[in-house]
């Protein structure tokens, strides 16, 4: 479905076709896509029917923690956002709850990304990344930090970034993108990860929930090899010996090993190899099955992520008849940081 064309054409000031990577002003957006001109989600209505979405996202980095608390990210294909709500509760209404509904209107969604803070005058007003047609693949329950530095409930929404149709023509997106979706779909058919999220802290509320976040924050910050370091040394910190980091990305599927200390006497000497994903969106069967696939004889394996897991990846890690694959998540591995006092700085 790739287009041909190179350039993005406009007239009067309005876009008639949005280009993959391509910069644009937010007035330019507004205007050409006929949303609002604020808030991080837009929608285009006809009565009460969505006829369009427009995202906007940004790295933490870009803003000030009050400007904006939210954890999105983007990490490979994937766009994990943060519903709308800088304070309180987050709750599913309102432009939240319209973007689930693309799954049965397969309206388009337009992905936008910001480059560069509004406070960087070397920027002109064009700082506005197109990503390309988003599809919405699943929303479930997170807590972050709001604006006030406490501790709410938010939803995170996961898309998939389809950057093939390299540009959209505005008159003909709604045809591109449902054809776009209907194809998608149907080659994920049956896929065990297009499931739900199972969030199996979402009842905790501890006390310290709001150091346990802060935590969460720091790792998410890590870079991936940055992350895997801190895996191996939290690993020693915990009494575990011969502990190593694996070549970058030629470990296959495992990037840290250890052994079993004292502290685990019962499986004292035993080699644990570890699969560190510095994510946010969540990990699947697939990293799951592939860790066990690399692991050596008689090792046991963990998959550490800061994020969640799949109710398919929770499924094959306790699968009968296989080598089980412990799971520990970002709730449970910031509670760790803070239960055995490792130092991060905080």
């Amino acid at each position: 479905m790739k287009a041909t064309e190179s350039a993005i054409h406009e007239i009067n000031g309005m876009i008639e076709a949005f280009q993959v990577g391509e910069l644009h002003s937010n007035d330019e957006i507004f205007r050409s896509l006929k949303v609002s001109n604020t808030g991080g989600i837009r929608l285009g209505m006809n009565g009460e029917a969505v006829l369009k979405a427009v995202i906007f996202t940004s790295a933490q980095s870009l803003h000030s923690a009050a400007e904006n608390p939210y954890h999105d990210r983007l990490e490979g294909e994937i766009l994990t956002y943060t519903a709308a709500g800088r304070l309180g509760q987050q709750t599913l209404s309102g432009a939240n709850s319209r973007l689930i509904e693309q799954k049965l209107s397969n309206f388009p969604v337009h992905g936008f990304t910001l480059v560069a803070s509004r406070r960087d005058k070397s920027v002109g007003p064009r700082r506005w990344r197109y990503l390309g047609l988003l599809q919405y693949l699943r929303h479930y329950p997170d807590t972050q930090l709001d604006a006030d530095g406490k501790a709410r409930a938010v939803w995170l929404f996961e898309f998939r970034i389809h950057r093939e149709l390299n540009v959209v023509p505005l008159a003909s997106a709604d045809e591109l993108s449902r054809k776009m979706l209907i194809e998608s779909r149907l080659q994920a058919a049956g896929s065990p990860d297009d499931d739900e999220i199972i969030d199996e802290h979402n009842n905790q509320k501890p006390e310290n929930i709001e150091r346990i976040e802060r935590v969460r924050g720091t790792l998410l910050a890590m870079e991936p090899r940055s992350f895997e370091c801190f895996v191996r040394d939290l690993l020693m910190h915990c009494g575990f010996s011969e502990v190593c980091v694996t070549k970058f990305s030629a470990d296959g599927g495992v990037d840290v090993n250890a052994r079993a200390g004292g502290r685990a006497w019962i499986f004292e000497n035993t080699l644990v190899q570890v699969q560190a994903k510095r994510w946010l969106h969540s990990v699947g069967r697939k990293e799951v099955a592939e860790l066990r696939g690399s692991l050596q004889q008689f090792a046991r394996g963990a998959v550490i992520t800061t994020g969640h897991f799949s109710k398919a990846a929770i499924n094959e890690a306790s699968e009968e008849g296989k080598n089980p694959i412990c799971l520990v998540d970002g709730f449970r591995l910031s509670r760790v940081v803070l239960e055995e006092q490792f130092p991060l700085g905080l």
